[in-house]
């Protein structure tokens, strides 16, 4: 093949020079055939009318297929099929082949064999994507896993972000809850994984049996549910991409806060102030393309969906009952009733005759127990208010911390802790508030007699001389006394 300056010289010679085909073969030394491809196409290609043979590949070509059927089943991401090895197996088996030769035919397979994707559109309010991922947060000083849901508009590109304690199916519909409400409405598709908080079971090669709990959602907000091909999770790939890119350029260093809530917002206003500043090439902005999704989403309906899980469960004689292995405790009046758990995301509302206690959800493991649910049976315990009197004095907060420092210095840990029950027994009658304005007041004139508390007892019952009587009112009955017993005990039998 002749360079490239060579077939400039033979195209201006005929061109500009008017030399013909013989003249300049004879001058460059070259075939006429030559000069007439030259001439006929600047940059000739080399066109085989058929495929070159490759003996060698004809051979160990149907050995590699089969090796590759037969190690298939035993291998994973971790313990993949490599050239070397396949090369190593077809030497030792007595073929001559090199490794490039492996190479390149295990490259050609992988090209043949692998997906092409498609270029799709993605219209205003027709897509949101959702999943949840992984990541580390510092909660109060500790850094800890949390779960990061994250909902993305398709068309626009916004993200809604939320972090959780948990991956579960509440905090997956509680997800949908905030995410539409901060977006302001819902658009028509949402897809998915076929993740276990919406798919119970994959049913044939398309069909998919879902969890009551999320038909109950799709249903309140209309949207239609659509779901990622198994183990293919480019197929959302604009959310999976996104969940790498919030964990790097947003939660790194990793993110602070007091609580999850707090870190959540932090997270979701990094990332919508940098979305604010995006521009498309063709100089929109993402805010007008969300202003366009509006237009185009269902609306939000006029309740939003109770992301609750409800669970019947049974109050002990200790008053306390365990959900999702966390023990709760009740005031003391419910205990051996029924009552109904509403677990929610952050929280668990329980409901026993018309009253209700919100509980903190907890960690697996933990326990929740409220020790002012226990005031009225404190009060006539008081070895087990020296037991508990650390939690219970860090519930009722001061000046209750500095009455019992007083107490134990004073009379100890024995007495001190019959005088706090007795002080309880004030409050299961009057109410907290009272007592701890007589308390706030003697201790501080430096007293701790309680003197004060007196007055808040019941006075003793006296019998008026309107409710006896006319023809009794003139007797009067003395006391007895233990020798008038003595007088009778004369004379009696041994």
């Amino acid at each position: 093949m002749l360079r490239m300056d060579q077939v400039h010289v033979i195209r201006h010679k005929h061109h500009r020079e008017g030399h013909g085909i013989r003249r300049i073969a004879r001058e460059l030394g070259i075939s006429r055939i030559t000069v007439r491809k030259y001439l006929e196409e600047p940059e000739p290609r080399r066109v085989e009318k058929e495929p070159r043979r490759r003996p060698v590949l004809e051979v160990v070509g149907p050995r590699i297929d089969l090796l590759l059927d037969e190690w298939s089943p035993r291998t994973n991401k971790k313990h993949r099929i490599t050239s070397p090895r396949v090369h190593r197996q077809l030497i030792e088996e007595g073929f001559e082949v090199g490794e490039r030769t492996v190479r390149e035919y295990l490259a050609e397979k992988r090209r043949q064999s692998a997906e092409v994707y498609i270029p799709l559109v993605h219209r205003p309010g027709e897509e949101a994507q959702v999943d949840f991922f992984e990541v580390t947060v510092e909660e109060d000083g500790l850094q800890r896993k949390g779960w990061k849901f994250v909902m993305r508009l398709m068309y626009s590109g916004r993200d809604f972000v939320h972090i959780y304690d948990r991956c579960d199916q509440i905090c997956f519909l509680d997800g949908h809850v905030r995410g539409f409400t901060y977006l302001g409405g819902v658009s028509h598709r949402v897809v998915y994984d076929n993740l276990s908080a919406a798919v119970k079971r994959i049913v044939g090669l398309k069909d998919r049996e879902l969890t009551d709990r999320f038909e109950a959602l799709f249903s309140h907000y209309l949207f239609e549910p659509c779901f990622a091909r198994p183990g293919q999770g480019h197929d959302k790939g604009g959310v999976e991409g996104r969940g790498k890119t919030i964990r790097l350029q947003h939660m790194t260093p990793i993110v602070e806060g007091k609580d999850l809530e707090q870190i959540s917002a932090k997270v979701l206003a990094d990332v919508d102030r940098m979305w604010r500043r995006k521009v498309r090439r063709d100089g929109r902005s993402l805010e007008e393309l969300f202003k366009e999704e509006q237009s185009e989403f269902l609306p939000l309906p006029s309740e939003p969906f109770e992301a609750r899980k409800t669970q019947p469960v049974s109050i002990s004689s200790s008053s306390t009952c365990t959900v999702d292995g966390v023990l709760y405790s009740f005031p003391t009046r419910w205990a051996r009733l029924d009552a109904t758990a509403y677990v929610g995301a952050l929280d668990i509302r329980f409901i026993c005759r018309g009253e209700e206690v919100v509980h903190p959800r907890q960690k697996p493991g933990n326990r929740r127990i409220c020790y002012r649910h226990y005031i009225g049976e404190l009060s006539r315990k008081p070895q087990a208010v020296r037991q508990v009197a650390p939690e219970l004095i860090g519930e009722l907060g001061e000046p209750y911390g500095r009455l019992w420092q007083l107490l134990e210095d004073s009379h100890g840990a024995r007495k001190a802790g019959r005088v706090l029950a007795g002080v309880l027994g004030v409050i299961e009658d009057h109410g907290e508030g009272i007592v701890t304005e007589v308390l706030e007041q003697a201790l501080g004139e430096g007293r701790c007699d309680l003197l004060g508390l007196d007055a808040l007892q019941d006075p003793p019952a006296v019998l008026l001389d309107t409710l006896v009587p006319s023809s009794l009112q003139s007797i009067e009955v003395q006391a007895g006394r233990a020798a008038d017993y003595d007088e009778l005990l004369i004379g009696a039998a041994p």
